[in-house]
C-alpha cells in the first residue's frame, strides 16, 4: 500500500487517502502536526487550519476546519454540496465546552480494506472499506482536549467525538450538541416528527427542509442535484438518541432527547459520542444498498449465537385488534380472552402444518385487567392467568415442533419490569423460549423509572435511560440464549452486529394501525418506508393480512369526510406478499387468522416458501415513496425472491434478472391482476410460472398500491 500523501497548501493541510489495496486486512497510520503547533500564537493570529478525507472510491470527501475559534465541516459527493458549512461542537453542564477557542493540533489516518460476516443478516458477507481521519484538537483556554474521528465510505460519511480523561474533566453532564448539517432549505425531505406523544408511529411526510420544525433520524432526502442522502446515527449507547432541530432555514442542529432530570446526557471521561451518519447516493436505491450503519459498529461481543434461527411466526395477536379477543382475563364487554392454553395449542398446529417455526402469545400473564396503559405497576411476568398454562403449552411445541414465543408488555414501567427481569428471562428460558417480544407502550415522556429514593421519574423512550435500559436486557438475554424484539423501541443504530440477539424491533407505524378504525397506513407508507426506516435496520412490520377489510365499520356522513375511520390495509393482496422481501427481519409474523390463509391456500404458498434470512440483497430500482424493486437471495440454496410495490399510482415495472446465477429458473409470480386496486378490487391476483434466465426482463403491471412478490427457483 502507498502511504498516504500529506499536501502542504499554504496552512491547509489536505489527506488525499490511500490508494486501495489487495489485501484485506492491510492499514497505514501516519501522524501530521499542523503549521505553527509549537509556537501558536493567538487564534486571531492564525491561519484557518483544514483537513480533508476522501473515501476509497474519491467521491465522497469530508472537509474539516478550525476558523475563528470554531470547527466546521463540510461534504461533497463528486465535487457537488451535500452538506454545506456546518458546525460541530459539545456545551457542558459544569465546565467550558468544545465552542470556541477551538483549533485543530495534529491528525492520524489510516486506511482499511475488510469483510465479516453476519450471523444473519440482509446479506451474509458485509465488505467495510473506509478511509479513517482522526483529529486531534483543544479547547485553548481553559485547555481542553478532544478528537474527531472521521470514518468516509463509498456509501458515506461518519463522525463522532471523542473526549479523553484530563485533569478538571471527569464526570460530564452535556447540555447540547453542536453539530449541524447545513443541507439547504430547498432540499426535499421525507420525516415524520420528533418529541411527540406517539413516539415513532406516525405517517411521513414529505416537504422541503425549510418547512421542517424537529424530526426524527433516519430523516432521508433529496438534493437538487438529484443526490440522495440519510442522516441518522450508528452505535448509539450510553447517550441520549438524536433528532434533527431547525436552526436557521435549512440547517439542522442535532438535538439530544432529555432526560428526565433535565441533563441530555451524564457520562463520565473517556467518552464518545455514537457516530453521526450521512448515507450518500446517487440514487434512492443506493440508500437501501448501503452497509454504512453496521459497519460503524463494534463486532459481534457475543460470540457463538446460533441458538437463535431465523423464520416465521404465527400469534395470538392480530384477533384481540380485530375484537375477537381480548388482552386481559376479565375486560371487555364481551369476555373472550384469547390467549388460553387452547387457543395457543390451536395455533402451533397450524404453525406446524404450514411449516411455521414459532407461535406468538400476547395476553398471558397476570396485568392486562383494566386499564394496563396507564397502570404498568401491575404486570407480572412470571405469573400466568388460569387459563393459560405455560409449561404445557411448551411441552405441546416440542412435540409439534413450534417453540412459544414469549412476550413482555411493561405499559413503559422499566423499574417493574427490570426488579423482574431475572426471574421473568428464567421462566422464558426453562420453557424453551429463545426470542421475546417486549412492549413500552407509554406516551413519549411517560417512560417510568423508579430512582434511588424511590421517586418516580418519567422518561423519553429514547432518552438516555432507555438507551442503556434496553441494552441491559438485550445483555441478559443474551445470557439466557434468548433474541429480543422491542415494540415502541429505541429506534436501531446497528446495534445488532455487536449484540446479534437484537433481532429486530418496532419503531414505525406497523400492521396494527390498519385495524383501529383511525387513519390507516396509506398506499405510500411501506414504500416511505423503505427508504426511511428501514435504512436503520430489521423491522417487525407484521406483514401478510389476506383480510383487506378486517372489522370494518359503516360510517356516518360526517366520518366519511373526517376520513379517519377506514379500518383496512390499503394494499392488494399481491402488495402484503411482497412486504415479505421488501421489508427485513430476520423473523416475520404470519399475523392474519387461521381461516383467512386456509380460505387462499394458493396466495399462502408464497408465505410458506419464502425464507427469512439472505445471502445477499440488493435493491434494483425505485424513488422514495413511489416504487420498489428488491431482489434477495435465500442463504441456504439458490433460489432468489424478488419485491416489486407502489404506491397509489398503478405502475408497470420492469424486473432486470441479469443478477441472477447460470442457468435456468422457474419463476413462480404472485401478481396483480388486471383488475387490482387497492380500493375497489384489492383481491385480484394471477399466480403463473415461466422459465427465465439472467437474459431476461420481466414486466408487471402493478395495481394502485399494487404489487409482485416472486419465487426464482432454480431448476
Amino acid at each position: 500500500m502507498r502511504h498516504a500523501a500529506h499536501l502542504m497548501l499554504g496552512s491547509a493541510l489536505v489527506f488525499a487517502g490511500c490508494q486501495p489495496s489487495s489485501q484485506q486486512n492491510s492499514q497505514v497510520k501516519a501522524e501530521t502536526p499542523v503549521a505553527g503547533q509549537s509556537d501558536a500564537p493567538p487564534l486571531s493570529e492564525r491561519e484557518v487550519q483544514t483537513v480533508s478525507l476522501a473515501s476509497p472510491d474519491g467521491r465522497n470527501k469530508i472537509t474539516l476546519r478550525d476558523e475563528g475559534g470554531m470547527l466546521r465541516y463540510t461534504i461533497t459527493r463528486g465535487g457537488e454540496e451535500v452538506i454545506g458549512d456546518s458546525r460541530l461542537g459539545l456545551l457542558f453542564a459544569n465546565q467550558y465546552g468544545l465552542d470556541k477557542d477551538l483549533r485543530i493540533l495534529s491528525f492520524e489516518t489510516a486506511a482499511s480494506d475488510t469483510t465479516w460476516e453476519q450471523p444473519w443478516g440482509e446479506r451474509r458477507i458485509v465488505r467495510d472499506n473506509h478511509k479513517e481521519l482522526l483529529i486531534k484538537a483543544e479547547r485553548v483556554s481553559p485547555n481542553l482536549k478532544f478528537n474527531i474521528r472521521v470514518k468516509a465510505f463509498n456509501d458515506g460519511i461518519g463522525f463522532r467525538y471523542e473526549v479523553p480523561e484530563q485533569t478538571g474533566l471527569g464526570d460530564v453532564f452535556i447540555t447540547r450538541e453542536l453539530t449541524d448539517f447545513n443541507i439547504g432549505q430547498e432540499t426535499n425531505s421525507w420525516t415524520i416528527p420528533a418529541r411527540m406523544y406517539n413516539r415513532y408511529e406516525y405517517l411521513y411526510s414529505e416537504k422541503p427542509v425549510g418547512e421542517l420544525q424537529m424530526v426524527h433520524t433516519p430523516a432521508t432526502f433529496e438534493k437538487e442535484n438529484g443526490i440522495h442522502l440519510s442522516i441518522h446515527e450508528a452505535a448509539l449507547v450510553d447517550y441520549s438518541a438524536m433528532s434533527l432541530h431547525q436552526q436557521r432555514e435549512g440547517v439542522l442542529r442535532v438535538d439530544l432527547t432529555p432526560r428526565a432530570d433535565g441533563h441530555l446526557v451524564k457520562t463520565q471521561t473517556p467518552f464518545k459520542t455514537p457516530w453521526r451518519t450521512v448515507q450518500i447516493a446517487d440514487e434512492a436505491i443506493g440508500l437501501i444498498n448501503s452497509d454504512l450503519i453496521l459497519n460503524l459498529n463494534e463486532p459481534n461481543k457475543l460470540g457463538d449465537v446460533s441458538w437463535f434461527t431465523p423464520g416465521k411466526y404465527a400469534g395470538i395477536w392480530w384477533e384481540q385488534h380485530v375484537k375477537e379477543g381480548t388482552w386481559g382475563n376479565t375486560d371487555g364487554p364481551i369476555n373472550h380472552h384469547a390467549a388460553t392454553t387452547q387457543a395457543t395449542k390451536d395455533k402451533m398446529d397450524f404453525a406446524a402444518k404450514h411449516g411455521l417455526d414459532g407461535v406468538l402469545v400476547e395476553g398471558w400473564n397476570v396485568g392486562w385487567d383494566g386499564d394496563w396503559f396507564n397502570n404498568g405497576d401491575v404486570f407480572s411476568f412470571t405469573e400466568t392467568y388460569p387459563d393459560f398454562d405455560i409449561e404445557e403449552v411448551s411441552r405441546y411445541g416440542k412435540e409439534v415442533g413450534v417453540r412459544l414465543i414469549g412476550h413482555h408488555e411493561t405499559s413503559g414501567n422499566i423499574s417493574n419490569y427490570e426488579n423482574q427481569l431475572e426471574a421473568a428471562m428464567d421462566l422464558m428460558e426453562a420453557n424453551d423460549v429463545r426470542v421475546i417480544k417486549s412492549g413500552y407502550v407509554a406516551d413519549a415522556g411517560d417512560i417510568k423509572r423508579v430512582d434511588e429514593n424511590g421517586i418516580a421519574q418519567y422518561e423519553f423512550h429514547d432518552s438516555q435511560a432507555m438507551v442503556d435500559h434496553h441494552l441491559k436486557v438485550v445483555k441478559l438475554a443474551a445470557e439466557h440464549k434468548i433474541a429480543m424484539n422491542p415494540h415502541e423501541p429505541v429506534k436501531d443504530t446497528g446495534l445488532r452486529r455487536t449484540y446479534p440477539n437484537w433481532v429486530s424491533r418496532e419503531g414505525a407505524r406497523g400492521q396494527e394501525f390498519n385495524a383501529w378504525g383511525i387513519p390507516p397506513n396509506g398506499p405510500d407508507h411501506v414504500l416511505d418506508l423503505l427508504y426511511t426506516r428501514m435504512l436503520s435496520g430489521p423491522m417487525d412490520y407484521t406483514a401478510g393480512a389476506f383480510d383487506l377489510r378486517p372489522n370494518e365499520m359503516p360510517v356516518v356522513a360526517e366520518d366519511l369526510q373526517r376520513n379517519d375511520y377506514r379500518s383496512r390495509i390499503e394494499h392488494t393482496l399481491a402488495k402484503e406478499l411482497s412486504l415479505f422481501v421488501a421489508i427485513y427481519s430476520p423473523i416475520q409474523m404470519v399475523m392474519d387468522l387461521e381461516r383467512n390463509y386456509e380460505a387462499r391456500p394458493d396466495a399462502f404458498q408464497f408465505i410458506k416458501d419464502v425464507p427469512t434470512d439472505w445471502e445477499e440483497s440488493i435493491a434494483l430500482d425505485g424513488e422514495v415513496g413511489d416504487y420498489a424493486i428488491i431482489a434477495r437471495k435465500d442463504r441456504n440454496s439458490d433460489d432468489w425472491y424478488v419485491a416489486a410495490l407502489t404506491d397509489a399510482d398503478a405502475r408497470k415495472l420492469i424486473v432486470d434478472l441479469s443478477f441472477l446465477g447460470e442457468g435456468t429458473y422457474e419463476a413462480q409470480i404472485y401478481r396483480d391482476g388486471p383488475d387490482a386496486d387497492y380500493e375497489t378490487n384489492p383481491y385480484d391476483i394471477v399466480i403463473e410460472t415461466k422459465d427465465v434466465t439472467a437474459a431476461d426482463k420481466l414486466s408487471l403491471a402493478l395495481g394502485r398500491s399494487g404489487g409482485a412478490a416472486i419465487r426464482l427457483k432454480k431448476s
